[in-house]
């Protein structure tokens, strides 16, 4: 397979470079109508375009109806002309945005007057947008403008992108990558869509999302495209990210600038961040040549300040090993907060050159290198359980542009990435100690409280090791003519290395159902639950490794029926090979799928094969009544296919690797009470290993997208929008977790011999393709730009919803399934769709609005801010051994049935720009994050029955197997109390508990939100 797969794609890149190319995304476009002053139209005018301080510059002729079209321009300001005979030229000033159709109207004058085309609102920020009548993508564009003066409590890009309608902020998903950007759209976590760079493809095929961060000043703009792509957009099932970075002209350009987060303008929390940034283009050789490189270093001392609920326990977790009841550990420090140092380095080089008036070339390598020490440390986790984490990613993307013609244009982008990650534990004792009060429900929190981190969260597994290389290769083709502008192409992705390795030394986790609080008053209990909470991990192989490819092609075209309607339609091919091999081996390899096949258990009857049916239609229409061009009607129609990323059953690829893959024989032998399994390929039931299978009836998954909404500019200051937005999801992936003996038989031993059937039948987890998915939006939008400000307001109605056993999340792995809750329909039994399984997913924000603007105020200031006001999240409660939802007052709690609490945040920036010259301008600010010091705890609440107030003998399960609470410890007794001395629960809120160790300080990440903290800093452009 491997050899085949090398043969193909150096087949397919001999193919691409015979031909000339260039990524098509990450351009715009301007199409246009020539007249004369009576309205007839003008054939065979020529337009040419250029793009500002450079001799780039694309032309067209008018055909028939006057009409013309110039599609894959780069990103920016451009000086159009138009000339005809019998004419006076004209001219005109356009800006052209990433992703964006523009269009214009051009009127000529008899040749003794020459005109000038005014053209109102270039849409130079997200507060400026212009309408696009000609396509029905549902999106935003954002400007560099914008990423350099709004303020950035990151200063990621994503601080902006949360403006356009759609998005949410969502924590990064990943912990071995905690500070690259994460965008939610459509009620996902993020992980869904598609992100490109030049037009390179910059997507995390392992955990989902970004691969790589950028420097926001390396950026030109960027458009967050939410749902209803065209054609040429594929690898998602939501959204996209489409990235152009900064280039050179014929005048030297650029920026210097420092920001300043002191410790002492943060009071709440020991912080303090440094960011020194430097950009500098220009000529190499002037209308030829050019070049532009940034340089960002980022120097961050953050800390964990521990609240008083934790110290108490650590304390207490520290008498515990003073009295000798912690073997091997005499002592245990408890500091006042943990330093965590940052040190980040991004780096980008882009030369521009223009080599013929039909070629132009781009060459852009970008690199990002960060140490961060204590990683993972959390409020309620000591030092011990951190990480140093070594992340270094390199990115290079390559395009030409060649004009075969005005009515033929070829595109390609050769992109290349390589990221490797690595992660070492601070302590290496062999185990550690989990209390309930460290964990969190947040995904980036661990469940140890001292000692080794497990390298597991209550989400997911992650590796201590990761690699990724990846190669793509992708050719466009546009034709124009007359009505219809057809594009054409293949996108090409070769990733030869896609692996890790999960820690592989072993390890002991011991978890406790009490705090040690309760353990210092009650000893005895220590010792019989730490035997009890013994789980050890034994030590082995725990790489994985994949060669995977993929393919697509596409067509589209965009109508214009009449000078009112346009509509786009396409339909596109994707798909993929070696998706489900590791170490080149198949799924047959893996002790699991022949121990199963052996025991002659159907669950998973064959092995996966790469699907080859996603064929993927797309439609959409937009029609502009009337002759003034301000309003649209926009509908659409699509299915975006997008094969998730890696992570989810990286395990099923671990069970093939060198160590652990076998080919050999398994077979049931002996009889009733002396059943076994013998033959070397078999995995041990009862006690043993659990096995990992991706099972064999694999979907890629998909979504439907069906949009529709109205857009109109009341003048050239002030735009509104009213968009609607479903989109169906299907074939989402989790896993099944089958236990031998419980829901997992043999039908080769009697049903009621459970002994038997739980000693040989082994435990599996199974991956299947089978969720489903929900999302409805209603997206108002309202801007405005007036001489003394510009504003933006978004406010977002939405709902979305899947089907999940402890957490819901859409396209994404940790849904899972639970177990029947007793006293219902087939008990104890795994059911993808049971009763209460089906909620909101964790993304689920019912309202959000945001209002942010820039106005300039007397004396020279300018004051931008950033406010975001959304309802609150939802949280699940589980029962102790999270296996399940808890009862309340005999009734079994649904998925994410309660909720946090709303999120607010806002920011403001005060900047004084002084000129100096023509060129120069130097710009002092102050910026301000949180100013109302609102604590945003999110979702962050309780998510385990035992971190609730509730008396402990309500804790635990009754003979049923039930966790069900009916009372909740009040007042002096909230953190010990008795059946006679707590209350009946009459609300599930009594019941929505902040996290312990994060209730009275404000946690880390995005949806939690920072405490009041200020910054200061100056940038010197010229």
């Amino acid at each position: 397979m491997k050899s085949n797969s090398h043969k193909f794609a150096l087949a397919l890149f001999a193919l691409l470079v015979a031909a000339t190319l260039q990524a098509q995304n990450s351009r715009g476009s301007l199409r246009g109508t020539v007249q004369d002053a009576t309205g007839a139209r003008v054939t065979s005018a020529k337009i040419v375009a250029q793009l500002a301080g450079s001799s780039v510059q694309r032309a067209a002729v008018s055909e028939d109806r006057g009409e013309f079209r110039l599609d894959d321009l780069l990103p920016g300001d451009y000086h159009v002309s138009i000339t005809a005979a019998g004419f006076a030229p004209a001219e005109a000033e356009v800006k052209i945005a990433v992703a964006n159709v523009r269009e214009i109207t051009v009127t000529l004058k008899p040749e003794n007057a020459r005109e000038t085309v005014s053209v109102q609102g270039n849409a130079s920020s997200i507060t400026t947008e212009t309408i696009d009548t000609a396509s029905a993508v549902r999106g935003e564009v954002v400007g560099s403008q914008d990423l350099e003066t709004f303020p950035l409590p990151a200063r990621s890009f994503a601080n902006i992108a949360y403006l356009v309608p759609g998005t949410e902020p969502v924590e990064p998903s990943d912990p071995t990558k905690a500070r690259i950007t994460a965008v939610s759209t459509g009620g996902s976590s993020g992980l869904n869509n598609e992100l490109s760079v030049d037009g390179a493809d910059n997507s995390d095929d392992w955990i989902g999302g970004f691969l790589q961060n950028f420097s926001p000043d390396a950026v030109q703009e960027f458009a967050v495209r939410t749902s209803n792509e065209d054609a040429d957009t594929g690898w998602t099932t939501a959204g996209s990210v489409v990235i152009t970075t900064k280039s050179g002209s014929n005048a030297f350009h650029g920026d210097a600038a420092f920001y300043e987060r002191a410790a002492a303008l943060n009071p709440k929390q020991p912080f303090s961040r440094q960011n020194y940034v430097g950009t500098i283009g220009g000529p190499v050789a002037k209308n030829k040549l050019w070049f532009f490189t940034s340089f960002e270093a980022v120097h961050e001392d953050a800390s964990t300040a521990y609240s008083p609920a934790s110290t108490t326990q650590f304390d207490a977790l520290a008498q515990l090993a003073a009295d000798g009841l912690i073997p091997g550990v005499p002592s245990i420090s408890v500091p006042a907060n943990v330093p965590i140092p940052f040190r980040d380095y991004l780096g980008s080089l882009r030369f521009d050159w223009a080599e013929s008036t039909k070629s132009q070339w781009y060459l852009r390598t970008s690199e990002d290198s960060y140490i961060t020490r204590n990683a993972l440390v959390q409020q309620g986790t000591l030092p011990s359980t951190g990480l140093t984490t070594h992340n270094n990613y390199w990115n290079v993307a390559l395009s030409n542009t060649y004009t075969f013609s005005p009515a033929w244009l070829g595109n390609l982008v050769v992109g290349a990435s390589l990221l490797h990650l690595t992660q070492t534990r601070n302590s290496d004792l062999g185990f550690a100690l989990a209390f309930p009060f460290s964990s969190t429900a947040l995904t980036i929190s661990g469940f140890e409280t001292f000692g080794d981190n497990q390298f597991a969260t209550p989400i997911t597994l992650f590796p201590d090791l990761r690699n990724q290389d990846k190669y793509q290769f992708r050719y466009d083709l546009s034709h124009v003519v007359r009505d219809h502008a057809f594009k054409f192409g293949i996108d090409f992705i070769h990733e030869p290395v896609l692996s890790g390795a999960f820690a592989s030394n072993q390890e002991t986790l011991y978890s406790f159902p009490q705090n040690p609080t309760y353990y210092v008053a009650n000893p005895g209990q220590f010792l019989t639950d730490y035997a009890a909470g013994a789980s050890t991990t034994p030590a082995g192989d725990g790489s994985f490794s994949q060669n995977v490819q993929r393919l697509a092609f596409y067509g589209e075209d965009s109508w214009r029926g009449s000078r009112h309607l346009t509509v786009n339609y396409g339909v596109r091919y994707q798909t993929t090979f070696g998706l489900f091999e590791g170490e080149g081996r198949t799924q047959a390899d893996n002790s699991a799928y022949i121990t199963l096949k052996a025991l002659q258990i159907p669950t998973v009857g064959g092995v996966p094969h790469d699907y080859r049916k996603q064929i993927a239609p797309r439609l959409g229409i937009a029609y502009s009544p009337g002759g003034s061009a301000k309003t649209v009607l926009r509908a659409g129609f699509g299915m975006y296919y997008d094969d998730l990323a890696q992570n989810g059953w990286a395990t099923a690829f671990q069970g093939t690797n060198n160590t652990n893959f076998t080919t050999g024989s398994c077979a049931l032998t002996g009889g009733p009470g002396a059943y076994g399994l013998t033959g070397t390929g078999c995995l041990v039931g009862g006690a043993g290993a659990t096995g990992n299978l991706i099972g064999a009836n694999y979907k890629t998954p998909y979504a439907i997208h069906s949009t529709g909404g109205i857009q109109h500019a009341f003048n050239q200051h002030w735009l509104a929008s009213a968009d609607y937005v479903h989109e169906q999801g299907n074939h989402g992936y989790r896993a099944f977790p089958y236990s031998g003996g419980t829901d997992l038989f043999t039908p080769l031993i009697p049903g009621a011999d459970t002994g038997d059937q739980q000693s040989v039948v082994p435990n599996v987890n199974v991956f299947e393709s089978d969720n489903r998915s929900s999302y409805n939006a209603l997206m108002l939008h309202l801007q405005g730009n007036m001489r003394r400000f510009s504003l933006v307001a978004n406010y977002q109605l939405s709902k979305a919803q899947t089907w999940g056993c402890l957490l819901g999340e859409l396209f994404d792995y940790v849904d899972g399934v639970c177990q029947v809750p007793y006293g219902l329909p087939n008990a104890g039994q795994l059911n993808a769709f049971g009763p209460g399984d089906y909620g909101p997913s964790g993304e689920d924000v019912r309202d959000r609005f945001v209002l942010a603007g820039t106005f300039h105020i007397p004396g020279g200031f300018e004051l931008s801010t950033i406010n975001q006001i959304e309802s609150a999240r939802p949280i699940t409660i589980t029962n102790a051994n999270n296996t399940g939802r808890i009862f309340v007052n005999g009734n079994c709690t649904s998925l994410d049935e309660f909720r946090g609490t709303p999120y607010i945040q806002s920011d403001l920036r005060v900047a004084r720009p002084f000129n100096i010259g023509e060129r120069w301008q130097i710009n002092p600010f102050v910026e301000f994050f949180n100013i109302f010091n609102r604590n945003n705890p999110g979702a962050n609440f309780a998510v385990n029955v035992v971190q609730l107030p509730v008396p402990s003998e309500q804790m635990m399960p009754n003979a049923n197997g039930i966790t069900n609470v009916t009372l909740v410890c009040t007042g002096a007794n909230v953190n010990n109390c008795t059946d006679a001395t707590a209350v009946p629960i009459t609300s599930l809120k009594q019941l929505e508990i902040p996290e312990g160790a994060l209730g009275d300080f404000f946690g880390p990440g995005t949806t939690v939100g920072i405490p009041f903290a200020a910054q200061v800093g100056v940038r010197v452009t010229f």
